[in-house]
């Protein structure tokens, strides 16, 4: 290698090395790197309602246990911390709705609004409205689900932030 290239490899690592501790010493606060989310639910709870979201193929639409990732996109709301937006009676009334979006209207593509759960058994729609109430979020990080939660629902992003 040349004396020049070697001078040019040199100052390209150099600021390399700068700018990736300008990143660390920049870094947000631990908070910022937690996961905001959790649940309160009971072990048998939460089995029992990964099942009824298993068979009702939730995950199709709905996201859950994730970070924000600008990357990843699903059609629906994040559940995640979706108990701190919603009460158990009110998700047990969506659930139970022949018509959800008279409840919430929607904006999403027809096959991607929420269907109706009705005929799904009582104990079940109780037991994912119990346990989606328990998906909670951590108040620093609550604010931030509020405007994403409106915003996809919606597609007004104008709201005060």
């Amino acid at each position: 290698m040349k004396k020049g290239e070697l001078a040019v490899l040199g100052a390209v690592a150099l600021l390399a090395v700068g700018g990736i501790t300008r990143v660390a010493l920049q870094h947000p606060q631990a908070q910022d790197r937690e996961i905001p989310y959790y649940s309160t639910a009971a072990a048998p709870l939460a089995a029992r309602a990964g099942d009824l979201m298993r068979e009702q193929n939730c995950r199709q639409c709905h996201s859950l246990w994730t970070s924000r990732d600008p990357t990843q996109s699903v059609p629906a709301p994040m559940l995640d911390g979706m108990g701190a937006l919603r009460s158990e009676r009110w998700l047990f009334d969506y659930f139970s709705a022949p018509d959800p979006q008279a409840i919430l209207p929607s904006r999403l593509k027809r096959e991607y609004r929420h269907p109706s759960m009705a005929a799904m058994p009582e104990p079940d729609r109780h037991t994912l409205a119990q346990y989606v109430a328990s998906l909670q979020v951590k108040d620093w990080y609550l604010d931030q689900t509020r405007r994403l939660e409106h915003d996809k629902l919606t597609g007004d992003d104008t709201a005060e932030k």
